[in-house]
């Protein structure tokens, strides 16, 4: 099991290091490198319809799953208590009714407030 270390940023560097979740709360986001060694760079943007963070004081982890769809590597994983835990592949129509369901989940979140601000 790969573990993680957190570094709590304003602006996340240049040049991020593998094994570490740059969180900016200025900027409501956490960025990693992939953890499968691919290389590429992984947003995840903090909000109530998106990623929530917790902090514990010591780890961190990050709710819902990471799905690196649009990456070749397909990586899909969890951040639990600095800990990244790979799920399995998903198939293709896994990934795209995932895809369908985080489009839902946004819609419900953005017509519901909007209600509210009525």
């Amino acid at each position: 099991m790969m573990i993680f270390q957190y570094e709590f940023v304003e602006h996340v560097p240049e040049k991020m290091k593998e094994g570490i979740l740059y969180i900016s709360l200025p900027f409501s986001t956490a960025m990693h490198l992939c953890p499968c060694g691919c290389g590429n760079e992984v947003v995840t943007k903090l909000s109530p319809e998106r990623w929530k963070l917790t902090f514990d004081g010591e780890t961190v982890s990050l709710y819902p799953s990471i799905g690196n769809w649009s990456f070749e590597c397909k990586s899909h994983y969890w951040i639990i208590n600095n800990k990244i835990e790979f799920a399995r592949k998903f198939t293709k129509k896994e990934i795209s009714e995932v895809q369908k369901k985080d489009i839902e989940v946004k819609k419900k979140y953005y017509i519901k407030n909007k209600k509210k601000e009525n």
